[in-house]
């Protein structure tokens, strides 16, 4: 028998580690399902500010967590207990206890959480965590009364029936507006879908639970009528009277992938059996990985897992070297890439040359303001991982002088492998310089001004969310395989209610005038959008564009009428999906006054 295994389960204290791990986990999932069922009352209630703060609290509950187990474990146990076959059998009795569970990939995903805090990662084996998943998720049985999704049959009940049940069984205690009139809209637009005949076998496959995120409930499902299938989510929110409406029925599956795109904050969905969701979701958003799914559901760490275990399966199938990543080299980061995987490794340097003036810790602070932020659909979300390993052969010995070179705390050399300390991974995107100069190389003006709308759309957006770039030029903007503009460079950025907007005051005299030095103070927060300009539009095509569609941006009185507006409390009417296809034109919901909120954007 392997050494992995012993022949007989017989430590006590094997087995105790392993109780406390599940109890761990256990108590984070309930702590995180409850924040998902509060959702649904912040929602009918109309509580933005404290629905998206319980959001944003919701995010640290696993670490919180993994922090109580690894501490109740160390002030358990003397680490001379903590033995090599402690470890291998605490790992053989978890999955005994795992036997039945609803959750178990989360369940082996803590546990490693705490096995990693706890060991040095030269020390721990892969037979002491979870490599591969070992408990199954198929088939995991649902409490009857609530189900993974419910079934709704228009074929026996009619279709007006059919969807004003489907709607009035989440039971929201809150008054529609008109569901009737809504629900006919609705109809509408799923009978081309439908067509004249409904198949034996037509019907609507529900989620049981709404997906709750910032000002938005989310009904998600699939119609199937034949052969064919048509994913579909009907957004509900509050009207200018705080009734609710049924605002539009997104069917297009484009419109569905940027609902569920990594730009945007994370879902509050109540769910038993997460697995049964994300294999239900999968079958609407096939092209989406698993790991993205649970990470859009809020269960980011399951999603790390995931990515990281895709990535590991990459790399043993595929033979090409990771390199510096295409674009501008940044002063703070150095990316690099694998050309056959779509993302991109973002290690932060050890020094930063004038003007930056920053720290490493400044910089994670800057990435985990994002986490916790509602990102409108234009920041990337990204992955932070400690101690990797990448196969040392993969790398140019160029790229690996690079490493060392720039960040040379973070890089060591241990045996076949190169250790990076701390770094990020995102999704890869087209940085908006090159696309401009492809574009203008190419004489496709069309993409120009499209790349220039979605810039300025872009900043626009995560304006409304308090958000200022800081560095707003082209090259940290990136363009999405939607040919969406996202933003991905944080190191910089800053709240819009901390930026002081100033005009240049006039100059006092011809001196000031030909001065290489400003004539007027400036103080740290000053920022003069009149600047902008001379960074941003030398390229007579590109001004031409932005003079056209964003000329504000450019004026010290558009910012300061926004920030007046955040810190009057106004929240904007903005949504992830396009105006145009809104059942009406009313606003979502009134502007109201406190603390500043988040809303969602506009997909233009």
């Amino acid at each position: 028998m392997s050494q992995a295994f012993p022949k007989l389960l017989s430590s006590q204290i094997a087995f105790d580690i392993a109780l406390t791990m599940r109890d761990g986990f256990d108590k984070h999932y309930r702590l995180f399902r409850q924040a998902s069922q509060d959702a649904k009352r912040y929602f009918e209630r109309g509580e933005w500010a404290v629905a998206q703060a319980a959001a944003r609290e919701r995010i640290g509950f696993y670490d919180r967590r993994v922090q109580e187990c690894v501490q109740l474990l160390e002030d358990e146990y003397d680490p001379a207990e903590l033995t090599d076959d402690v470890w291998r059998e605490a790992k053989l009795h978890y999955i005994g206890i795992l036997s039945g569970h609803k959750r178990p990939e989360l369940a082996e995903t803590f546990f490693n959480s705490v096995c990693c805090n706890i060991l040095h990662r030269s020390y721990f084996h892969n037979e002491f965590i979870f490599v591969r998943p070992v408990v199954s998720t198929e088939y995991i049985e649902t409490d009857e009364l609530a189900p993974t999704y419910r079934v709704y049959y228009p074929a026996v009940d009619g279709m007006h029936f059919t969807l004003k049940r489907i709607v009035t069984n989440f039971q929201l205690d809150a008054r529609f507006a008109n569901l009737a009139r809504d629900v006919q809209q609705v109809e509408a637009r799923v009978k081309d879908f439908f067509g004249d005949v409904l198949e034996p076998n037509a019907q609507f496959q529900v989620l049981s639970s709404l997906f709750f995120r910032n000002k938005g409930a989310y009904i998600v499902g699939k119609a199937i009528n034949g052969d064919r299938e048509q994913p579909f989510v009907v957004p509900i929110l509050h009207n200018r009277h705080g009734e609710l409406v049924l605002d539009t029925a997104l069917l297009e599956r484009e419109q569905i992938v940027i609902l569920f795109s990594f730009t945007r904050a994370y879902f509050l969905v109540d769910m038993e059996v997460p697995s049964a969701y994300v294999q239900f979701l999968r079958t609407l958003l096939p092209r989406k990985p698993r790991s993205e799914i649970y990470t859009i559901l809020g269960l980011q760490k399951q999603g790390k897992t995931l990515f990281y275990r895709d990535f590991l399966q990459h790399l043993k199938h595929s033979s090409d070297l990771f390199e510096t990543a295409p674009g501008i080299r940044g002063l703070v980061m150095l990316v690099f890439a694998l050309p056959s995987f779509p993302y991109v490794f973002k290690v932060i340097k050890d020094f930063y040359p004038a003007p930056k003036d920053t720290t490493r810790a400044q910089i994670k602070e800057k990435y985990l303001l994002v986490k916790h932020h509602d990102r409108v659909g234009r920041m990337a979300d990204t992955l932070e991982y400690s101690d990797v390993a990448f196969p040392r052969a993969r790398f140019s010995e160029a790229l690996v002088a690079e490493l060392k070179h720039h960040a040379p705390s973070l890089i060591e050399e241990d045996g076949d492998n190169l250790i990076i300390r701390h770094l990020y991974i995102e999704r890869r995107m087209v940085p908006l310089n090159l696309w401009l100069t492809q574009a203008e190389q190419a004489g496709n003006d069309a993409d120009i001004e499209h790349g220039i709308v979605e810039y300025g759309n872009a900043i626009k957006d995560l304006v409304a969310a308090n958000i200022f770039p800081g560095d707003m030029l082209y090259k940290n903007f990136g363009v999405t395989r939607h040919r969406r503009v996202v933003f991905y460079d944080y190191d910089e950025i800053e709240y819009i209610t901390d930026c002081v907007f100033r005009t240049i005051p006039e100059a006092r005299n011809e001196e000031d005038e030909m001065s290489s030095e400003p004539w007027y103070p400036i103080g740290k927060h000053d920022v003069f959008p009149e600047q902008f300009g001379k960074f941003l539009l030398g390229n007579a095509k590109i001004r031409t564009c932005f003079m056209r569609h964003h000329a504000d941006l450019l004026t010290a009185e558009w910012w300061q009428g926004r920030k007046q507006r955040i810190l009057d409390g106004v929240v904007e009417d903005v949504f992830p999906y396009p105006q145009a296809i809104r059942f009406c034109n009313q606003p979502a919901a009134p502007a109201t006054t406190g603390a500043p909120l988040l809303p969602e954007t506009i997909s233009t």
